[in-house]
């Protein structure tokens, strides 16, 4: 996906093919959109899409207990080279109302420039009216809390929470199926296409958590790094010839690779920045050297 703050880390750092000289801010890894679908690539169902699994084979390839029209996961790799909007999701209780879809997402920092900021929620004391005038005045970001974060935190980030990611990140993102973004600054830039980017005020005043003051980064205590009723995030290392499967024999998982390799018995080789759903009862897979990686499940 091409974005104004996007860069070319798609391409360095994980070896894609861009398709052409755009900043990329954005790669699909795992989706079910309406037009932006994964697809099968190897095996009996090569060439389906993530929504042909999840309708005719929900319970052979995901498990039983499993809800919804589309598949509830999207997971992204986000490269900021510049700030990205301060934006907001809109929660569930107002989603619908303002025609859009509720929105709760982790964020893993992979890298991260010694300076890079995350904005996260208010700072303390803000009121609403307060941030109502910084928008009039178009300073927004001085309301903001920011933090400096470093390769291989993560923060939660629930629908309602204002955020941005700044420049100088490489970011892993598990959300809820849903784009729907309110943005409620912009840094007063232009868009790709020489044109401020649209803002979306009202919707975002109506979902801002207002009691939301100087969220910090996650400090785990053990390898759980996101725990909400849409998904479970795991953080794991695993020392080469370790092997790895779903947790759950009964659930598919999904592994996203921050950094080593991994292997499958029919030799396939798996590298950082590879995103793999493991279906139900699917073989387990072994790491070829030092691995780093998130297992993404939905909780029971």
């Amino acid at each position: 996906m091409p974005r104004v703050w996007g860069g070319r880390a798609l391409e360095t750092t994980y070896s894609r093919a861009l398709p052409d000289a755009q900043p990329y801010g954005e790669s699909w890894e795992i989706s079910d959109r309406s037009c932006e679908q994964s697809e099968v690539i190897t095996g009996e169902f090569a060439g389906a899409t993530l929504h042909d699994l999840w309708k005719g084979q929900r319970e052979q390839i995901f498990g039983s207990g499993l809800k919804g029209e589309r598949f509830p996961l999207l997971m992204k790799i986000l490269d900021a080279r510049d700030d990205l909007s301060i934006q907001v999701h809109p929660p569930a209780s107002v989603a619908s109302r303002l025609g859009g879809e509720p929105k709760t997402e982790m964020w893993y920092i992979a890298e991260a420039l010694p300076d890079s900021r995350l904005y996260l929620g208010l700072r303390n004391g803000i009121t609403r009216e307060q941030f109502e005038t910084s928008i009039r005045e178009g300073s927004v970001d001085q309301s903001v809390h920011s933090v400096q974060p470093r390769a291989g935190q993560s923060i939660f980030i629930p629908s309602g929470r204002l955020h941005a990611i700044g420049a100088g990140m490489l970011i892993f993102e598990i959300q809820q199926n849903s784009d729907t973004t309110y943005r409620t600054f912009d840094w007063n830039r232009v868009g790709l296409d020489g044109k401020p980017r649209d803002l979306h005020i009202a919707e975002s005043l109506e979902s801002i958590d207002f009691d939301d003051f100087e969220p910090e980064m996650n400090q785990p205590e053990d390898q759980s790094l996101a725990v909400c009723k849409h998904f479970k995030v795991e953080l794991l290392k695993l020392s080469p010839g370790t092997t790895i499967g779903n947790p759950d024999p009964d659930r598919f998982s999904i592994l996203a690779i921050v950094n080593g390799k991994l292997c499958s018995s029919d030799k396939r080789e798996y590298f950082a920045g590879d995103f793999l759903l493991l279906p139900r009862g699917q073989e387990r897979l072994k790491a070829a050297s030092e691995t780093s990686l998130l297992q993404t499940t939905i909780p029971r």
